[in-house]
């Protein structure tokens, strides 16, 4: 018998739900370093920033790292997941531009974004039955 886990409404395997979680703390944790970072900022940061056509202002960098964890606590947030993971893909989705504006190469700077995004959706598909049963993927 496989074991579940129970929500208000549905029930997902236990290892479903493990590996939603492990996919979704690992880009929790990248995020919150990424946003911790620009909340300093690093010499680094404000350089990168410069490169990538973005003004090189502390505050630009803060405002920047304020998003970026907001929208990691609110995918963090069980109860607030599915809006952080939308608000995670709208950040990215700007990030993704960025890159694609300068040029930088696909697969290790265009697309990160983009493997990003999908850790984010992929994670919350294995941990939420309720957005497994609003996007049916192999049924």
């Amino acid at each position: 018998m496989q074991s579940a886990i129970h929500t208000a409404e549905t029930s997902v395997s236990k290892n479903a739900y493990r590996a939603g979680w492990a996919i979704s703390g690992l880009l929790i944790l990248f995020l919150a370093f990424d946003g911790a970072i620009k909340l300093v900022p690093l010499d680094i940061v404000t350089q990168t920033m410069g490169e990538l056509g973005w003004p090189t202002t502390i505050s630009m960098a803060r405002t920047l790292g304020v998003l970026t964890l907001a929208c990691t606590i609110l995918y963090a947030i069980p109860r607030t997941a599915v809006l952080g993971a939308i608000l995670l893909t709208a950040y990215l989705g700007g990030a993704i531009a960025t890159h694609v504006r300068i040029g930088n190469p696909l697969f290790s700077h265009t697309l990160f974004g983009v493997y990003l995004g999908v850790m984010a959706w992929g994670g919350l598909y294995l941990r939420d039955e309720r957005l497994r049963a609003l996007i049916p993927l192999g049924r």
